[in-house]
C-alpha cells in the first residue's frame, strides 16, 4: 500500500470514529475513559498536536468543535450528564494502575 492510500485509509477511519462517536452521545467521556483510556477531549488533544506538528494553528476549542461536532460547551448542555458515584470510582481505580 501506498503512503497516500494509507492517510486516505487512516482519515476515513478517524471520519467513522467520529461519526460513531457522534451517533452515541449517551456514551460519557468518563465512561470512555473508564474502558478505553482516552475520550472525545483526548481525540481533540491528539488532533491539536497534529496540527502543530504540521504547523497549522488549530486551537483546542476549533479541534473539540471538529470532534464534538458542535461548540464544547454547546455539547456539554445539551449530552453531558453529571458522573456518578460509581463511574469516579472506576475511574480512580483506572488511574492507580
Amino acid at each position: 500500500m501506498n503512503e497516500q492510500t494509507q492517510i486516505e485509509l487512516e482519515s476515513a477511519a478517524f471520519r467513522r470514529l467520529l461519526k460513531h462517536l457522534d451517533e452515541r452521545k449517551d456514551v460519557q467521556n468518563i465512561d470512555l475513559m473508564i474502558l478505553a483510556g482516552f475520550c472525545r477531549n483526548c481525540l481533540s488533544k491528539w488532533y491539536m498536536a497534529a496540527a502543530e506538528e504540521k504547523g497549522v494553528d488549530v486551537d483546542y476549542d476549533q479541534a473539540r468543535e471538529l470532534v464534538y461536532g458542535m461548540p464544547y460547551d454547546e455539547w456539554k448542555d445539551k449530552y453531558q450528564q453529571k458522573a456518578t458515584p460509581e463511574q469516579l470510582a472506576a475511574f480512580e481505580a483506572t488511574q492507580k494502575k
